[in-house]
């Protein structure tokens, strides 16, 4: 699994738009849709920023550990 998958899979776990997390991060949906889907890198300061926001491990989130908590 890729990292942009599960950070998708944590956003609509958490019911979440793409326009609600971007708005999280800062930055536009547009930005975080490149992200979401691969096309963009996302900077390691957003990752982690996402990783606190879902309350889950930055491993949890680059999908190198299966269970968060």
């Amino acid at each position: 699994m890729y990292f942009y998958q599960r950070i998708r899979d944590m956003r609509e776990d958490n019911d979440l738009s793409q326009e609600k997390v971007a708005k999280i991060l800062g930055i536009t949906r547009q930005q975080y849709q490149l992200y979401e889907s691969g096309k963009r890198e996302i900077p390691l300061h957003l990752f982690i920023q996402l990783a606190k926001f879902y309350k889950v491990s930055a491993d949890y989130l680059a999908g190198i550990e299966t269970h968060h908590g």
